[in-house]
């Protein structure tokens, strides 16, 4: 009888605790008058960076917390902290970022959202963020063994994060009415962004290859907390791209020149294709048209959608179908399933970085295009970051 008494009573002080906590944390999210929470499939890291650029510039004090390819806290001045896990992404890690920025007295706070499970999502809205800004850069098909099978149960999904009696933005163009209904049920006013506002010239100013989509929803933000465009727009040319930001290198060896665009962030086959005919249609490819897709044995889902995508929506325009990575013979094997012809595809397997650059310049005979897909985890990051490290920028 006395232990169950001893073990009442500590019982009573978790919940106790627990529910000071959650008053304290409470107390510090409300803190802060702008709360933005970016979510979407494809472009939340860099519509996150961008925001928290932007609201920099315009004199708004801000934390901004990207979850991205590496998880960064971005402080008020701009300069960037990495987030040590002692395990894997739990969205708890959200509390103690807002102690932090509540701490700091800061402005605004700019979350990524790093939730997945639609439980989750809920959870890190309606009780951590509070969001009075919601922002959904677009719904496409990815993570569908969670979020689910159409575009319409993802919308749903990741609709648990549209904020309650506010603003949201998104630059979704496919099924935008979906969530306009979401938006509706919460009595949030939905805006809906043309990414044509923003102009070529003024793409320009980017030092890497940026999005019209993310660039003119951030400016969007921006006008709504009235920070003046060319303003904002200066401090989104000085903000730090992700480390997944989509870039173009040149790498000259042997006689031979590569054109490498690191695309793995984009790992999903829409996003992935729209990137495919951005280049193509900017006249971005040059030579030898070479697919490089870094494969993962736990996505093997994700390689079964690119792979599929690349043999039926790219087809001829590729010369070759380079795998590297995990589950090699498997993609494989779904690729020549689609139709890719087997003599275009090779098999690198997991290899080093060196092996991979060298396997491009031998299928090279003057100039190659590499478009490098798939994910950044795996093989990824030191692949293209041995490209990069070889090239020079242009």
């Amino acid at each position: 009888m006395y232990s169950s008494y001893i073990l009442l009573g500590i019982l009573s002080i978790i919940v106790f605790s627990g529910i000071l906590e959650y008053i304290r944390h409470q107390r510090r999210i409300y803190s802060i008058p702008i709360r933005i929470h970016v979510n979407g499939t494809r472009g939340k890291s860099s519509v996150t960076r961008l925001i928290g650029a932007g609201l920099r510039a315009g004199g708004i004090s801000n934390i901004t917390k990207v979850t991205g390819t590496f998880p960064r806290l971005i402080l008020e001045d701009g300069t960037e902290t990495y987030i040590h896990r002692k395990s894997g992404a739990n969205i708890i890690e959200q509390l103690s970022i807002v102690r932090f920025a509540a701490s700091r007295r800061v402005q605004a706070l700019v979350m990524e959202c790093m939730a997945l499970q639609p439980i989750y999502q809920s959870i890190t809205e309606d009780k951590m963020i509070h969001s009075n800004i919601g922002v959904m850069t677009n719904v496409r098909f990815d993570h569908i063994d969670i979020m689910g099978h159409t575009l319409p149960e993802i919308a749903e999904t990741m609709g648990r994060t549209i904020p309650k009696k506010a603003h949201l933005f998104s630059s979704e163009n496919v099924i935008p009415d979906i969530l306009t209904k979401i938006a509706a049920k919460k009595k949030t006013i939905a805006h809906f962004i043309d990414p044509q506002e923003v102009t070529i010239e003024e793409m320009g100013g980017f030092s890497y290859i940026e999005h019209r989509e993310n660039v003119s929803l951030a400016l969007a933000i921006c006008r709504h907390l009235d920070i003046d465009r060319s303003i904002a727009l200066k401090g989104m040319y000085q903000a730090i791209p992700d480390e997944g930001a989509l870039t173009r290198h040149l790498v000259e060896s042997a006689g031979k020149q590569m054109f490498f665009y690191n695309v793995f962030a984009a790992n999903d086959p829409d996003s992935t294709l729209l990137i495919w005919q951005k280049i193509r249609n900017e006249g971005g490819f040059t030579g030898t048209r070479i697919v490089l897709l870094n494969t993962r044995q736990d996505r093997l889902d994700r390689a079964r959608q690119l792979t599929e995508m690349v043999a039926n929506k790219i087809g001829d325009e590729a010369g070759f179908l380079v795998l590297m990575g995990q589950s090699g013979e498997v993609v494989e094997n779904m690729a020549v399933g689609y139709g890719m012809p087997k003599n275009k595809i090779i098999n690198l397997g997991y290899t080093e970085p060196e092996k991979v650059f060298e396997a491009m310049q031998s299928i090279t005979h003057k100039t190659s295009t590499i478009f490098a897909i798939g994910n950044m985890g795996g093989m990824g990051a030191a692949t293209a970051e041995y490209f990069e490290l070889k090239s020079k920028s242009i």
